[in-house]
């Protein structure tokens, strides 16, 4: 008995301990399985974006270590702790907060707006949020002009998304129609209205009906690939509308260009009419093929134009008497400007008007060169370095010789200089000094543009046999020697090198190329301040170097005769505008207004 009560309560506490290892063993095993799991979410949880303040929750290595304090002794929790949460087997999360970290440039935007477009700028959520972003909206922050009309175009995008959608459930018969006839109203309005000023008074009504069909429409269960498909097709419609658009202002752009101004129009043919009806006895000047004199050629069909460039070169010369002024121009406008400049004097200077298709030079081919050509203005494109991608070219612009001007050494004889000035130039200062240059046995004299040089336009000029640093040059203000032309044949090497290029490339192309090459070694390069260009295009032109300038160079698509213009220079050109002539005032006054 003894023997067998003590061995039945020998086997009680070996089954115990037994008992009490295979109970740690599995502890064990199933900490094993939850310190892992618990790292791994707790390394996910602490990768947060810079600034943002992570929400406060319980993570299952939060109940590990729950777990495992109770099972040291029950320790304790922290004393910020509640009493309430003291309690035996209920883990306590770890009382951490990141404190923002909030950049001292605040302090300059802090009280300035309080909260804008949902973003509250003051307590420093915004840089907390977006960073450095909202320190820059501020500080370029732009009024919103035509808000309500955004919105309504907002609402009546979003609701197009979804009416499909609600259109194709039968329980939704009533929503359909309030957003069909909400649709039909909003279009209704912003077909008649582009501004907040054109929307009639009872708009906010119908925004506010708009925006509760759409908090409805939005609270129904739908197919979201149905709703994405159809945003999708929208967004490719509107996409392909702004296409359009920008293709179409691009073209109105250059029709507004390169079209007459109704204006102007009109101006020369009252002048071609009131020609017809008076009798005028022209008496042929001597001065025209004076050589002595100071001979001014101007390529011209713009009437206004031709006569601000004689009205300004007259204005500025100190004796007037020595200039003569020849303006050659086509037949449409060639009795516009007889009148013209028959009844508009200029000091004691005299003005000869010539139509360039009646003087048949023998030549030259009729085909080619029976009308007026005025001087040929490119953009050209080219890399600013040879590693630069070709998104970073640098484009200039050049105006060249066109073919009429070629022409020079037969129309004018008997000359030996003349000065050909664009009629997209205003003279600002006394050209009498161009007559005394000395320039070398060079044909003719320009400004060079050394920032363009003839190796940068290697994809423009096919030929071989030119100089990679030779500078190009501009047109608009040009001392052309008509001896060394005549001797050197360079109205010969052009139409030979005009020739060659047009048998591969087009006739623009073939006129820059040939002019370049023609005159390579023949330009005598005038002082920069002879000529300013620049005024049709560039808008960052400095206020002294106009001052300055001999000569302002309207080259460019917004010369100052059209809208177009640039506003800040259409002043020193329309200074030199007689608007209190008889026909002006009439006809083209308001055009020209600043």
């Amino acid at each position: 008995m003894k023997g067998g009560g003590g061995g039945g309560g020998g086997v009680a506490p070996a089954k115990r301990r037994w008992r009490g290892l295979a109970i740690g063993v599995l502890f064990l095993v199933f900490l094993s399985m939850l310190v892992p799991l618990g790292f791994l979410l707790g390394l996910h949880n602490g990768f947060h974006s810079t600034g943002i303040v992570p929400l406060q929750h319980t993570s299952p290595s939060d109940i590990l270590k729950g777990f495992v304090n109770e099972a040291k002794n029950e320790t304790s929790t922290t004393n910020s702790t509640p009493k309430s949460q003291q309690r035996k087997g209920i883990p306590v999360p770890p009382q951490v907060v990141m404190k923002p970290v909030i950049d001292k440039s605040i302090s300059r935007i802090s009280g300035k707006a309080g909260t804008r477009a949902g973003i509250d700028v003051n307590d420093g959520s915004c840089e907390l949020k977006y960073g450095s972003y909202c320190i820059w909206r501020e500080e370029n922050r732009e009024e919103m002009k035509d808000s309500t009309v955004k919105k309504l175009k907002d609402q009546l995008f979003v609701a197009r998304a979804y009416f499909p959608s609600i259109a194709k459930l039968p329980a939704q018969n009533r929503l359909s129609r309030e957003l069909r006839q909400n649709i039909q109203e909003l279009e209704r309005v912003l077909s008649e209205s582009t501004t907040d000023a054109d929307l009639p008074p009872e708009i906010q009504k119908k925004s506010s009906r708009m925006e509760a069909a759409i908090v409805k429409a939005k609270s129904v269960p739908l197919d979201c690939n149905n709703v994405d498909k159809k945003l999708r097709q929208i967004f490719d419609l509107t996409e392909d509308e702004a296409n359009f658009h920008m293709k179409q202002s691009a073209f109105l752009y250059q029709l507004a260009v390169q079209t007459m101004p109704k204006s102007l129009h009109c101006l020369s043919m009252r002048l071609t009419v009131e020609y017809f009806k008076d009798s005028f006895d022209e008496e042929l000047s001597e001065k025209y093929s004076d050589p002595s004199l100071q001979h001014y050629v101007i390529f011209s069909k713009n009437v206004i134009a031709s006569s601000v460039v004689i009205n300004s070169t007259v204005v500025h010369a100190r004796d007037s008497v020595n200039q003569v002024f020849h303006v050659l121009t086509d037949s449409q406008n060639y009795y516009a400007m007889k009148l013209w400049f028959l009844k508009n004097t200029f000091k004691d200077a005299v003005v000869q008007v010539l139509n360039i298709e009646h003087l048949n030079p023998d030549f030259y081919d009729k085909a080619t060169l029976s009308h007026l050509t005025l001087p040929l203005e490119f953009r050209v494109s080219f890399p600013s370095s040879d590693s630069a991608p070709a998104i970073h070219n640098r484009t200039e612009y050049l105006s060249i010789f066109s073919h009429s001007h070629y022409l020079l050494p037969k129309i004018f004889k008997n000359l030996e200089k003349v000065v050909v000035l664009d009629d997209d130039v205003v003279v600002q200062q006394d050209l009498s000094a161009l007559w005394n240059l000395d320039m070398g046995g060079k044909v003719t004299g320009a400004v060079q543009i050394c920032s363009v040089r003839l190796g940068q336009l290697q994809s423009y000029l096919r030929q071989s046999s030119f100089r990679k640093d030779s500078c190009s040059w501009m047109s608009g203000l040009n001392v052309v020697d008509l001896v060394k032309w005549r001797e050197l044949g360079v109205s010969e090497t052009y139409w030979k090198l005009v020739k060659e290029e047009q048998q591969v490339s087009m006739k623009e192309r073939s006129a820059l190329m040939a002019s370049l090459l023609t005159f390579q070694d023949l330009i005598y390069a005038l002082d920069g301040l002879w000529l300013l260009s620049g005024l049709g295009h560039d808008y960052e032109l400095n206020t002294e170097s106009i001052e300055r300038a001999a000569v302002l160079h309207y080259n460019g698509n917004m010369k100052p005769w059209l809208d177009l213009g640039i506003p800040k220079y259409k002043g020193y050109w329309k200074k030199f505008l007689n608007v209190e002539g008889q026909f002006l005032s009439m006809q083209w006054q308001p055009s020209v207004a600043l």
